[in-house]
């Protein structure tokens, strides 16, 4: 083994870390996985010694996968291949194009906006009718002076134009409109803001919509390309542009392997050629298609077999029952919000020769198949966590909670459980987790023994510290 890694390190400049099941792992590989999954962000972050037992659980899932040749279920191979042509789209697109673009965008933005820059101003406005009387326009008149009169005394601009402005766009927030250009809004409003200077205020303007009080909170030229680059990008990007991109690529692509074939060809061809020409490409394409296999065949062996195994939940848990014991008490059962008194009581009847477990579908089926006449809480509660279980159910205190509006008759059907739950499905959630993680341990153990497995360690100790 020590040979092995010996000639596997000297050999090339991407050794082979381990070997599970015949196959190679070459370290770059495992290095992606480790340290894509053991970021500054991951909560739970393993050691390296840790790591290769994961990484070694995890391939020897994948060979029983392969073996069950799952790799050829249709639907599997239609996912993983429009996941790869998702994938594959940010790698087949003209970056040149897109900057391109972009650049263009901001300089028309640039020329745009002009040597005057950005305000933002804020207003408070008397609104005025452009057919209004000689009256109504000496009262806007009168009041626009009157603000403005308040304002030079050191009334706050905000809180009046929170409480007098007739702008219900701006009012709220104190009158302050976004940052304008030349151009976005009427002349005589525009005019009057570009005119001050910042923290100046205007005395009333008249437009066509009434009296403008102007304050002026902030100028600015408009900020350098970098500023605004992502933001560019991203409004690119919602109007199609990558589609553009990938044509430009296309026509570049085709240019260079010799005019002969058509841009669509080209593409074809450079997306064939991803895996060799971008590691973390194929190591993303090789991740995603193991972790589909992975996700398959825990489903089948773990996942569903411990959900769907009641004979073994209820095994385990009169095994384990201990592991389960309540910190405080727990009332099993359901909390039944029925329309009438005769519908409870039908209720109460139905479920008494009926499991427990079989209680919902029992209500659902004879109750509510046609209108909803009881609506169900679901158990267990634990005190305090429900007003109606604490009533009828605890029966811990005294104050009747108020009955959904339509359903006033109200019951707990159940048991308190005061130390240990009685069944399994008084705790089903733990104990299924529970289960799948033993299922999981005795499918790994069981791997284990099927399937040969090596670490080279002289390469496993160059994770990372390499040139």
């Amino acid at each position: 083994m020590a040979l092995g890694a010996l000639t596997a390190l000297a050999q090339t400049d991407d050794p082979i870390v381990m070997t599970v099941n015949g196959v190679d792992v070459p370290r770059s590989e495992f290095e992606y996985s480790y340290n894509k999954n053991n970021t500054d962000a991951v909560l739970d972050r393993k050691s390296l010694d840790e790591y290769v037992d994961l990484f070694i659980n995890y391939k020897l899932k994948v060979a029983a996968a392969l073996d069950e040749r799952m790799d050829t279920v249709s639907s599997l191979i239609k996912e993983i291949e429009e996941y790869r042509s998702q994938q594959a789209e940010q790698y087949l697109i003209d970056s040149t194009y897109i900057e391109e673009a972009a650049r263009q965008v901001y300089q028309q933005t640039v020329d745009r906006i002009g040597d005057d820059g950005l305000v933002q101003p804020a207003h408070i406005l008397i609104r005025l009718a452009q057919d209004a009387t000689l009256d109504e326009q000496a009262r806007a008149k009168e009041r626009a002076d009157s603000i403005y009169n308040a304002l030079k005394e050191g009334a706050d601009f905000a809180d009046l134009a929170r409480r007098l402005s007739e702008d219900p766009g701006t009012a709220q927030q104190g009158g302050e409109l976004p940052w304008i250009q030349k151009g976005q809004t009427i002349p005589a409003f525009e005019n009057a803001a570009f005119a001050l200077k910042t923290g100046e205020m205007s005395e009333p303007v008249l437009s066509a919509v009434g009296y403008h009080i102007i304050k002026m909170n902030g100028r600015k030229q408009f900020e350098p390309y970098e500023y605004h680059r992502d933001a560019i990008y991203k409004f690119l990007e919602q109007r199609g542009i990558n589609a553009s991109a990938k044509e430009s690529m296309g026509k570049k692509l085709a240019a260079q392997m010799g005019g002969n074939i058509t841009p669509e060809e080209a593409l074809a061809k450079a997306e064939l050629e991803l895996d060799d020409k971008y590691p973390d490409f194929k190591y993303l394409m090789k991740e995603y298609h193991d972790g589909s296999l992975l996700y398959e065949i825990s489903n089948r062996e773990v996942w569903n077999k411990a959900a769907e195994d009641e004979k073994g939940l209820e095994k385990y848990f009169k095994k384990h029952k201990k592991n389960y014991k309540y910190d405080e008490p727990h009332y099993s059962g359901i909390v039944v919000n029925c329309i009438n008194k005769d519908v409870l009581k039908d209720v109460k009847k139905s479920l008494k020769k009926v499991d427990q477990k079989e209680w919902i579908p029992t209500i659902r089926a004879k109750f509510n198949s046609d209108t909803l006449q009881v609506k169900i809480i679901r158990g267990p509660f634990t005190p305090g966590k429900n007003a109606f279980a604490d009533y009828y159910g605890f029966k811990n205190t005294k104050e009747q909670p108020e009955p959904i509006k339509g359903f006033p008759c109200v019951a707990a059907i159940g048991e308190v459980q005061k130390k240990m739950p009685k069944t399994y499905e008084d705790v089903r959630g733990a104990v299924t987790a529970d289960y799948q993680t033993e299922l999981e341990q005795k499918w790994v153990a069981e791997l284990r023994k099927r399937y040969p497995f090596t670490v080279y360690k002289d390469v496993l100790d160059t994770v990372n510290k390499h040139d």
